[in-house]
């Protein structure tokens, strides 16, 4: 891919010419209805923000004008999509490629129940207009990546990053980069969630907080650690804020500021950031001047159907549980999620115990390992060959693949 010039200054937030630039001078202030871009019917439905003065008539039509892109329709992508379209933004893109799954319902309340098995974008476009008719809604139905990043994002003014991983958050930083776009960041785990602004002129970009990705099998996970379905409602509306506030230019935006909340104990802190004269991203000596290969760059494995040395696929551990052979079956998932669901015959010991009852198993048998999904297996697999366990294997897919595989009695979480 060719190597693409870095623009400095931010671009233009709304998809309309600057007319006080037009002019030659500056703007005289908007005339009232439909003359200043809004119908009777829009003054109406935005009168509660017509008559604050940092918003008014002129605020408004910002707002019709400015395009934004909103990359995932998940957790952080409801209440980002319903609030966007509900303050009148005039036109906003979603990039997603999933279908709703219930397990998704608890927090993405953009969709509904009977929307379950339905393309994401198809369902949050659909309530995002119901809120508003008036929205333009372009759906990007695909996953975003080094090949479409940077065409996708040329259509908009503000990207909002509402996604889960690793190597697409680093994509979204860079093409933000590259493009001069801002990149309204947030991320939700467990009880705990955070939220700036990144690729803004003069402020750091993520690559200066994150200057390389944890270890793949480190990295959380909502799926295997969990998140309180209320929090992506939180962070979320702090995004839909910042989003709002660079379209309008009023207020302090989170710029070189990380908002870090924990609803546990309703606090809500703030970290300083500052732009790193290094960062090979938006530094003063760049390095990544193109889109990278971000599963690679993170460290992500590529998908492989077969199994491999020390792994277990589901249907060969019933054979071997049906035929009685002695080996060592190990759940190493939390208390609470042993009493959801377990594979029957499994030795309950939480991954972060396992290290302290090593003196429970023999080092000289047979052991399986599972957990949800097989990541925290694989790190449990990890920790007892480094014991001396030499016969250890992980469960591929965990209890999720048990019963798709096996039982489907056991219940999915």
């Amino acid at each position: 891919m060719a190597e693409i010039p870095i623009p400095t200054p931010l671009p233009r937030l709304t998809g309309e010419p600057d007319a006080a630039s037009a002019a030659g001078g500056s703007m005289a202030p908007a005339p009232a209805g439909e003359a200043a871009g809004l119908t009777g019917d829009e003054i109406l439905r935005y009168g509660r923000h017509l008559i604050l003065p940092e918003v008014g008539i002129e605020g408004q039509r910002k707002l019709k004008a400015a395009s934004v892109l909103l990359v995932g329709a998940g957790g952080l992508g409801a209440p980002l999509g319903l609030y966007l379209a509900a303050a009148g933004i005039g036109r906003i893109g979603i990039v997603d490629f999933d279908v709703v799954e219930v397990t998704n319902l608890h927090r993405q309340v953009i969709h509904s129940t009977n929307d379950v098995g339905r393309q994401k974008i198809d369902s949050a476009a659909e309530k995002m207009l119901a809120i508003n008719p008036e929205l333009r809604v372009t759906k990007h139905a695909t996953a975003l990546s080094s090949g479409n990043a940077l065409e996708i994002l040329e259509e908009y003014g503000v990207v909002v990053d509402g996604t889960d991983n690793f190597p697409t958050r680093y994509l979204v930083n860079d093409a933000c980069v590259l493009s001069g776009k801002p990149d309204v960041y947030g991320s939700v785990f467990r009880f705990e969630g955070q939220a700036t602004i990144f690729a803004y002129p003069g402020g750091p970009c993520y690559r200066c907080l994150y200057p390389e990705p944890p270890p793949p099998r480190l990295a959380p996970n909502c799926a295997e650690g969990g998140v309180l379905g209320v929090l992506p409602g939180t962070i979320g509306l702090i995004q839909a804020t910042e989003t709002v506030k660079l379209i309008l230019g009023i207020g302090e935006p989170l710029v070189g500021r990380l908002l870090l909340y924990d609803a546990l104990s309703m606090r809500f802190r703030e970290l300083k950031l500052r732009r790193n004269p290094e960062c090979p991203a938006c530094g003063g000596h760049r390095t990544i001047t193109r889109l990278l290969d971000y599963d690679r760059f993170c460290g992500v494995p590529a998908q492989e159907t077969k199994v491999s040395d020390g792994e277990i696929g589901a249907t060969e551990l019933k054979a071997k549980l049906d035929r009685g052979d002695d080996f060592v079956l190990i759940d190493v998932r939390e208390p609470h999620e042993y009493g959801i669901c377990s594979i029957p015959g499994s030795k309950p010991i939480p991954l972060g115990e396992l290290p302290k009852r090593l003196e429970e198993l023999d080092p000289a048998a047979e052991v399986v390992v599972y957990c949800r999904s097989g990541t925290r297996s694989a790190l449990g697999c990890g920790v007892l060959r480094r014991a001396g366990f030499a016969r250890v294997r992980n469960l591929v897919g965990g209890i999720l693949a048990w019963s798709d595989q096996v039982d489907p009695s056991v219940p999915k979480y």
